[in-house]
Order: C-alpha cells, then sequence, then structure tokens
C-alpha cells in the first residue's frame, strides 16, 4: 500500500551528471585529515580539498573517514558555494523620509536645542552681536 521507494535515490540521480562535471572544473587534493577516527583514518588519505580552477574557491570535507563521502561532501558544498555567487543581489531601492517624520525630527531637535541652551551659564557683559 505504502510507496517505499527512497526520495532522495531520485535527486540524486539527476544531480549526479551535473556534480561530476563540477569535479571536471575542479583540482582535486587528497591529505590526511587530523582528528579522531582512528586508524583507518590516521592510515589513509581521506580528507579532500577541491579548488575550483575558474573562480578560485576552496572547500574541504574531512569530517567523514571515507574519500568517496567526503569528495560528495566537498562537490555538494562547491555546488552551493557557487549557486549562492551566481546568486543576483535584489537592488536596494533608496528611500527619503516623509514629511511628517522629518518636521517631528526638526522639532525634537528644537526641543534638545532649548534645554541645553537653558543648562549653559549666562553672559555677563551684553550681547556680542551689538
Amino acid at each position: 500500500m505504502y510507496d517505499t521507494r527512497p526520495m532522495k535515490r531520485i535527486d540524486e540521480e539527476k544531480q549526479k551528471p551535473g556534480l561530476e562535471r563540477l569535479l571536471r572544473e575542479c583540482d582535486v587534493e587528497t591529505y590526511r585529515g587530523s582528528g579522531p577516527g582512528g586508524q583507518h583514518r590516521n592510515r589513509r588519505d581521506s580528507a579532500v580539498r577541491l579548488t575550483h580552477r575558474a573562480t578560485g574557491i576552496v572547500v574541504t570535507a574531512t569530517e567523514r573517514r571515507s574519500q568517496h563521502q567526503n569528495k560528495e561532501v566537498a562537490l555538494e558544498r562547491l555546488a552551493a558555494k557557487l549557486a549562492a555567487r551566481a546568486r543576483k543581489r535584489k537592488p536596494r531601492v533608496a528611500t527619503k523620509p516623509s514629511k511628517s517624520a522629518r518636521d517631528k525630527r526638526i522639532t525634537a531637535k528644537k526641543v534638545r536645542s532649548t534645554i541645553k541652551s537653558a543648562r549653559r551659564a549666562p553672559r555677563v557683559g551684553g550681547d556680542a552681536g551689538e
């Protein structure tokens, strides 16, 4: 009665050609990843570093013990970075304050000015403008 086919498998089959093409555009380096993982991780070059030749973007994957799994993870990360780079940002629209907002701001400035001028010591000797 239930559909037990894994849905992820269908998506992976669609993405494989794109990831393979992306892999051809990259330089692949393998090295020994540090950290936990035991003898298998310490003896094998399981960490993967991909460098996209066209853009210079570098991604690494070291969390798995298998080089193949790390390569897939790195390819997905690189695809995500390239997609984020290709995404066009919406231009910002300049806005200006409304007339009432401008009037409120000027009124508040005048009130603040009178409060500050009341704090000032009175002048002794008359006005400077005479």
